[in-house]
């Protein structure tokens, strides 16, 4: 049956449709080409992406969710036979994990023979609070059915508090029986690897296309394909994607 990767954190701008857009490349390359959807009503960005085929999804009216669009979302994912990339946005945050939570709808789709991966993401710099606090939210609210990646992304700063990585903070240790992996995105030299990775990013192209791109140069390609090269080495050992 279906495996859903569901993308959530409450706080905006901290890589989800970078991480969305990363596990969809990842699975394609293996073959398993994912059904993508953005239900991001603000910003689509993982919507952006054409090559991966990214359907954008409206369940959001308001602040409420739309039951009608809600449903059949549910139906399409319900119909799925490989794996479903759910990239969400940070305005429906709120209302769809209290949906999700309040519907049970991850033990609707345990029952059905579906497996429910949430993905999660812990950044550095001033978002550390926010995403330390939306990881506990989710692994406390969210029911066994579930399992969680945390990705950790030193973008804007270590991943750190009072000399504590995010393995050594009480948020972790209470919920790290949820957690069946940690992906570490790789600090990237600002103006290197960590600008090419951007404009990548904000071309809203795959690694596959940057590297066949003539007009970047060499070196650009050769640093993004250490980049996937280091991203898709830890995919590769979580077991449970």
């Amino acid at each position: 049956m279906a495996t859903i990767h569901m993308v959530l954190q409450g706080k905006g701008g901290v890589g989800k449709s970078m991480i969305a857009a990363v596990l969809a490349q990842y699975k394609a390359g293996k073959g398993r080409t994912p059904l993508c959807l953005d239900t991001d009503p603000v910003n689509a960005t993982f919507a952006g992406y054409r090559a991966l085929g990214v359907q954008r999804v409206n369940i959001l009216e308001g602040d409420e969710i739309n039951t009608r669009h809600f449903d059949a979302l549910i139906e399409q994912i319900a119909a799925a036979e490989g794996d479903v990339i759910i990239d969400n946005g940070a305005s429906a945050f709120v209302p769809l994990s209290h949906y999700l939570i309040s519907n049970q709808v991850p033990a609707l789709l345990h029952d059905m023979g579906h497996a429910l991966i949430v993905h999660t993401v812990i950044t550095g710099g001033q978002a550390l609070p926010d995403t330390v606090s939306g990881f506990a939210q989710l692994a406390s609210q969210f029911p066994a059915q579930c399992q969680f990646v945390a990705w950790l992304n030193p973008y804007w700063g270590p991943i750190a508090h009072e000399g504590k990585g995010f393995e050594q903070m009480k948020a972790y240790l209470g919920h790290k029986a949820r957690v069946s992996a940690l992906i570490q995105i790789p600090p990237l030299k600002e103006e290197t690897y960590g600008r090419d990775f951007a404009q990548m990013l904000q071309a809203r192209l795959t690694f596959d296309e940057a590297l066949a791109l003539s007009t970047l140069t060499i070196m650009t390609r050769q640093r993004l394909k250490i980049v996937k090269t280091q991203l898709f080495a830890q995919l590769d050992n979580a077991a449970v994607l």
